[in-house]
């Protein structure tokens, strides 16, 4: 290579390398920011928000710190976001979860009822956060959300119910206090599956064949 052409390649990487460098300076706040959630350091966490930081600035995969901060188990950083002012509470990630829906998932009454309390939504198009309080197992949150008038018969986009997620995921008692509280048990979803079809689908014989029961009893003439 000439020196003629040597100069400007060199110039050209020096430039990229800048751009490049350029670029790292700016993401790493937010990459800082994301693992501070991830370890739980609160106080990093607002360091980084008073200099300039979105606390509702979105990950690489979509996600949002007060999310992460619960799926991740970090609940000093989920007060301290809590705490900020405009901090999003209903901010949904690339699938359409919002942190009431991690909330309800993780049986985390209190961050259930802190989010509610900031006007987290409880109904929703698809997904629901009682879909993943039965999911979750914890007949306290579904009872928590129906007390908020939670759509008890909510549809999934395939049209499952959260009793039929509780029948499959979750616990007996997350699947018998939805029944209790007026679930349908003959509802069907797109594959034409009852909850009791939900439950034998995973060996639960027993809520099965309290939730053909309860269909029997609901189809019978008053």
């Amino acid at each position: 290579m000439s020196p003629m052409t040597f100069r400007p390649a060199l110039a050209i990487g020096l430039i990229s390398a800048s751009l490049w460098l350029g670029a790292c300076a700016h993401a790493a706040p937010s990459v800082d920011f994301f693992r501070a959630v991830n370890i739980d350091r609160a106080p990093m966490v607002v360091d980084l928000v008073k200099a300039g930081l979105d606390p509702n600035v979105r990950s690489e995969q979509g996600h949002y710190a007060l999310y992460l901060a619960l799926r991740d188990g970090s609940p000093n950083v989920f007060n301290a976001l809590l705490a900020m002012p405009g901090i999003n509470v209903n901010a949904t990630n690339d699938v359409g979860e919002t942190p009431l829906m991690m909330a309800a998932l993780r049986q985390n009454i209190g961050a259930m009822n802190a989010l509610i309390k900031q006007g987290a939504s409880i109904n929703k198009t698809g997904w629901t956060p009682l879909h993943y309080a039965g999911t979750g197992g914890s007949a306290e949150a579904v009872q928590l959300l129906l007390a908020q008038k939670a759509d008890i018969e909510a549809k999934s986009p395939n049209g499952s119910t959260p009793l039929m997620m509780a029948a499959r995921y979750g616990s007996d008692e997350s699947a018998l206090a939805l029944l209790k509280a007026g679930a349908s048990p003959v509802a069907r979803n797109e594959q034409g599956l009852t909850a009791a079809d939900f439950a034998r689908s995973v060996g639960r014989d027993s809520l099965a064949a309290q939730l053909d029961r309860a269909a029997k009893a609901s189809a019978s003439p008053k």
